[in-house]
């Protein structure tokens, strides 16, 4: 299957709203390091045309991660190149995992909001990333790593944060480039849980792109993520593609 535009160019602003903190480029793959922190800038993510031996290629990627200490992990999308890379990859004892929609909506009409009382950050605070590490949770270390990757990047970003009677509830970041605003990070603490709060928190962060140019949004959804499917629903969210990783694991090569 063949690239097309609008595939090409969600796969830049993903890899543009959530950055990892080195990058090789080897022969049309980009390897991706950040410390361990996310599949997606944790992986290899064969993006342009190859035209080097694949096993060769492999070996190579598979040094880089395990002299890291981190798992080997393959993005694999239906326009991966090579195309038979994924059967490659199974047959080398690889495991698929984390199958992903990649969805996109038109930003219509926005309701208003409920009366929650929310804050907007356009920069990374300590007070947001500490209200994030409680609801994902986060280790130390996952936090030092994700404010490393999220602070001081180029593009337009927004911080937002859901209060229900002056506890942090949900939140969640939206990036903005041509015209897209991206999801990131999207949750609700366990304790509020089956109450619309994560509506509300879109609602918030749409209507902070559509006031800062935004008239279209995407998102990157695991499949098996019922709830969250169930919600960008509401706001006519439609799947372009779908991805998933393959992953060897430093203990199965041991």
């Amino acid at each position: 299957m063949q690239i097309n535009s609008l595939h090409q160019t969600i796969e830049e602003l993903s890899l543009n709203a959530w950055p990892s903190l080195q990058t090789v480029v080897y022969d049309g793959w980009l390897l991706r390091f950040a410390d361990g922190y996310t599949k997606r800038s944790n992986c290899v993510m064969p993006l342009y045309e190859s035209h080097g031996q694949m096993t060769e290629k492999i070996l190579y990627c598979e040094k880089l991660y395990t002299e890291r200490g981190l798992d080997t992990v393959f993005k694999i999308t239906p326009f991966a190149r090579p195309s038979q890379l994924d059967s490659v990859l199974e047959g080398q004892g690889y495991r698929m995992v984390d199958p992903v929609y990649v969805k996109t909506a038109v930003l219509a009409e926005l309701p208003q909001p409920a009366d929650y009382a929310y804050r907007i950050d356009e920069r990374l605070s300590d007070r947001w990333l500490d209200e994030l590490a409680q609801m994902m949770p986060l280790s130390d270390k996952q936090r030092q790593t994700a404010a490393r990757m999220l602070t001081g990047m180029p593009l337009r970003q927004c911080f937002v944060t859901l209060h229900v009677d002056g506890v942090p509830a949900a939140c969640g970041i939206g990036v903005i480039e041509h015209g897209y605003i991206g999801l990131y990070d999207i949750v609700t603490s366990e304790r509020f849980r089956n109450r619309g709060l994560g509506y509300q928190l879109l609602l918030r962060i749409f209507r902070w792109g559509k006031q800062n140019g935004a008239d279209k949004a995407y998102l990157l959804v695991v499949q098996s993520n019922q709830p969250a499917n169930r919600l960008y629903d509401k706001f006519g969210f439609e799947t372009q593609y779908e991805y998933w990783y393959r992953v060897k694991s430093l203990k199965q090569d041991e």
